[in-house]
């Protein structure tokens, strides 16, 4: 083979280093630095200015959650969005037995306060159901 033909397209070297030859900070990477202290600084306004933080997702908060949309489907507190309370008795049962699945496929793996959270949610919104389809 002739040597034209073992070289190929070739390849293109970038310096990604920090320093130049003097040791100093090169000033591309000053401009990245504050670019991105820049950027953080917007990030954190607009936490600052935004909704309240989010409560820490554990198995307690999960369950909670899944009981705030039974409690929406039951009509007992207003959709956030509309501000309506509408009943859809299909949609808290379904969401009561995905509650009681996680209850029966987590038993023997949770902590007692989770499994007397998870008695008392699901005693608590199957009497709503009750009371509600009455």
């Amino acid at each position: 083979m002739s040597e034209e033909e073992i070289q190929g397209p070739g390849f293109t070297v970038r310096d990604k280093r920090t320093f130049d030859s003097q040791g100093e900070v090169k000033e591309s990477v000053k401009a990245e630095r504050e670019e991105e202290k820049k950027k953080d600084k917007d990030r954190e306004e607009k936490k600052e200015k935004g909704a309240a933080p989010l409560p820490e997702v554990n198995f307690s908060s999960f369950i909670l959650s899944l009981s705030s949309s039974t409690l929406l489907h039951l009509g007992e507190i207003a959709d956030p969005q509309s501000g309506e309370k509408k009943k859809d008795m299909a949609l808290a049962k379904q969401s009561i037995d995905i509650i009681n699945l996680l209850k029966d496929k987590t038993k023997g793996n949770l902590t007692q306060e989770e499994e007397k959270l998870l008695d008392h949610l699901l005693y608590d919104l199957r009497m709503r159901f009750v009371k509600a389809g009455e």
